[in-house]
């Protein structure tokens, strides 16, 4: 498999994962409209949800992670 569709299925499953969580969380605290409670957990999880791309370190490309609760780039 590419590395870009590893990177694109990682993205993809870490704001799925958040987006469920945050979703049910609100769900059970909150008594609020539906499209309300996902339009909340869509923008969380977004912003949340760790970001992943590939680059080329060294002639070898890899995939990178950056997240809002680690600092810096983090190769995998």
């Amino acid at each position: 498999m590419k590395l870009k569709y590893k990177v694109l299925i990682y993205n993809f499953l870490s704001f799925a994962v958040l987006f469920v969580l945050f979703r049910y969380i609100l769900y059970v605290s909150i008594s609020m409209n539906s499209l309300y409670l996902s339009a909340i957990a869509a923008i969380a999880a977004s912003i949340l949800a760790p970001k992943f791309a590939i680059t080329r370190i060294e002639g070898i490309e890899k995939i990178v992670m950056k997240w809002v609760f680690i600092k810096g780039f983090k190769v995998l």
